[in-house]
């Protein structure tokens, strides 16, 4: 049950955010569009409620319920900016508004870029910690709970790893190509300068 939900919150999020856009840029009703849009979060709430009813059910604690708090964090951490990424591209598409820029490049713009990224990744992992302890507590059984734990464990791996990445680009900053050399005017035809 929790996976299928999983799957209907997922598309459920495309689609209303697919429909919010259209609302917004397409049929010229952007407060509706809006409004729709504000209500992606709800979708994350009806996931976190059913899997707690699943839970409290009886259902054994796996790795559905891992996955259900995972995807929770992962769309408070990186859900706003897919969702603002898109609608600058939406607005950009139908609405004529300038093009969005893209992340940096090079140097310690893409650092922090990465940096700011990572925080995403960070509350992502803390907010899935948070759930899958307070899911742990609701059991109320340590011998039910060990996988709810191990995705503890994941979520963390999953921001080190981020981090790792995030700080190698403030480490090793990557340096813009370098421009060709241009040729000195003044030398004469068929010698080098």
């Amino acid at each position: 049950m929790v996976v299928t939900l999983i799957v209907i919150c997922e598309v459920g999020f495309w689609v209303l955010l697919a429909a919010g856009l259209a609302t917004r840029y397409l049929l010229k009703m952007p407060r509706t569009g809006a409004a729709m849009l504000l209500c992606e979060p709800l979708l994350e709430v009806v996931l976190l409620v059913a899997t707690a009813v699943d839970l409290r059910g009886g259902a054994e604690p796996d790795w559905t319920h891992g996955l259900a708090a995972l995807y929770i964090g992962y769309t408070v951490g990186h859900g706003h900016r897919t969702v603002k990424w898109l609608d600058g591209h939406a607005a950009h598409r139908f609405a004529g508004a300038p093009r969005p820029a893209g992340p940096p490049r090079y140097g310690k713009a893409r650092a922090r870029h990465e940096g700011r990224l990572w925080l995403g990744t960070l509350l992502g992992g803390a907010v899935a910690t948070v759930l899958l302890q307070l899911a742990i507590w609701y059991v109320g059984d340590p011998s039910r709970t060990g996988s709810l734990e191990s995705w503890m464990t994941g979520a963390w791996r999953a921001v080190a790893i981020h981090g790792v990445i995030a700080a190698s680009y403030a480490i090793w900053p990557k340096k813009p190509p370098k421009e060709p050399a241009a040729k000195d005017e003044r030398t004469p035809l068929g010698t080098d300068a």
